[in-house]
């Protein structure tokens, strides 16, 4: 049987028009699945950005919060730290509690108000020199009183002098130091 070249070229018609048609299907499959996979992907993607949004504002809230309470622990700092510190305010208080203690200041000094830094703020600082007398319980239990009712101030140093039964009382030399916010 011998087929005809019209027959041959019907045929390779034929089968390029099926294998078209069948490339044409794959074609519109792939380009199904690619829409749906994008759909997917956009979806996917916007789920990602409601929960970073979602961890974001818990983040920022909680920011907020520390920030709130971080200034606020400032302004409570500067407050304590812009009590008036002047020499004769601080002679009261060391003068109140000596009495409280039933010691004698003999003697309070300064160089005067200068500036300096406390952890890196500038203060106003005014040094104090002391000499108390009396027992030693007592002048202990004084010079403890200083550092924890003067809460802008430090005790630097506390020499106690105990006398060898002369009959003399025993007596403190204290170097404390006042700091003072000075303020924006």
């Amino acid at each position: 049987m011998k087929i005809s070249k019209t027959s041959w070229l019907l045929v390779a018609i034929g089968v390029f028009i099926i294998a078209m048609v069948g490339l044409g299907a794959v074609r519109y499959q792939q380009v199904n699945q690619q829409n749906q996979m994008n759909e997917e992907l956009a979806l996917a993607e916007m789920k990602l950005n409601e929960f970073k949004l979602e961890q974001l504002s818990d983040r920022q809230g909680e920011l907020e919060e520390q920030l709130s309470q971080t200034i606020s622990q400032l302004g409570a700092a500067k407050a304590i730290f812009s009590q008036p510190n002047g020499s004769i305010v601080a002679s009261g208080i060391l003068l109140d509690i000596a009495e409280a203690y039933g010691v004698e200041v003999t003697e309070i000094s300064s160089s005067g108000l200068a500036s300096g830094e406390l952890e890196g703020i500038a203060c106003s600082v005014l040094p104090l020199d002391a000499r108390v007398e009396g027992d030693v319980p007592a002048l202990i239990n004084f010079i403890t009183r200083l550092n924890s009712d003067l809460t802008t101030g430090v005790v630097r140093s506390a020499e106690i002098s105990i006398p060898e039964a002369t009959g003399e009382e025993s007596s403190a030399n204290i170097q404390l130091v006042i700091y003072s916010y000075q303020g924006d």
